[in-house]
């Protein structure tokens, strides 16, 4: 498996992460002119759109209850604008995305789901916001689709670097039923960076225990980052603001069920 996965400018749909690479997790990106739409069916998958810049109309139809229309929702310059709006989207649902701002780039999350919870619109006192760690690796975190939703895997959310700041740090994983600390949930990262030349590192690496990988990747604007297991810290360059919206999905749903190397997480009590 190739886990970085190069940025790709053009094209109107881009189908980032096929459905199968990943045991869970799929990824596309949409981006839109004024006017233009977008449809789409999530069959047994459920479905998470971030808006990365731009306003649009998101109408969901599906079962009684099921059916809602979110008008002009969005409306970041870019991921580095402020706080994330996604709209949830419930498996046996078609959908239809217009683009009403005068460009409109959007991420399209999915996983396999039976469940029948209504779609929601993630956004203002929806998503919190939280400053984590301190020094150099405090970063922002914004956490949009979690326990608020009652979906059945899909947890999302951002998280932005200061220039030279690291995050996921302590270095943690989640890749092992380990109740209640640890469950296994896969993870993609899709990376921008300010100014859109710079670039930053993620180590992905396994526990000593399972030595199946150790590898830093560059990361640049628009790369991703496939997280099936490992740790994965992360660092900005100096100079540049590093953003990443994560999504993750697995066999439970609780953020925040993760290990951290215990090599490192003596750091959180200095």
């Amino acid at each position: 498996m190739e886990r970085l996965i190069k940025a790709r400018h053009d094209g109107r749909f881009d189908q980032i992460v096929p459905a199968g690479v990943l045991r869970f997790l799929d990824f596309a990106r949409l981006r839109l002119a004024q006017g233009e739409r977008h449809s789409g069916r999530t069959v047994d998958r459920e479905c998470v759109l971030d808006l990365f810049a731009g306003t649009a109309t998101v109408a969901v139809g599906g079962e009684p209850g099921q059916k809602q229309t979110f008008t002009n929702v969005g409306g970041r310059d870019d991921v580095f604008s402020g706080a994330p709006v996604m709209v949830y989207i419930p498996a046996q649902s078609t959908y239809e995305i217009t683009a009403s701002s005068p460009t409109l780039d959007v991420g399209i999350f999915t996983a396999p789901s039976r469940t029948a919870a209504p779609p929601a619109l993630l956004a203002g006192p929806a998503v919190t916001t939280h400053l984590v760690g301190r020094d150099n690796w405090q970063r922002t975190v914004y956490s949009a689709l979690a326990e608020n939703v009652l979906a059945e895997r899909l947890l999302a959310g951002e998280t932005l670097n200061p220039p030279g700041n690291w995050s996921s740090f302590p270095p943690h994983k989640h890749d092992r039923a380990n109740p209640p600390q640890e469950a296994v949930l896969e993870e993609i990262y899709f990376f921008r960076v300010k100014p859109a030349q710079g670039f930053g590192f993620i180590w992905t690496y396994t526990a000593p225990d399972d030595p199946e990988f150790s590898n830093v990747f560059v990361v640049e604007d628009g790369d991703t980052v496939l997280l099936p297991k490992g740790y994965h810290p992360v660092v900005a360059a100096p100079g540049y603001h590093l953003h990443y919206t994560w999504v993750l999905a697995g066999e439970e749903r609780r953020y925040g069920a993760w290990a951290d190397d215990p090599r490192h997480a003596w750091v959180k009590n200095q």
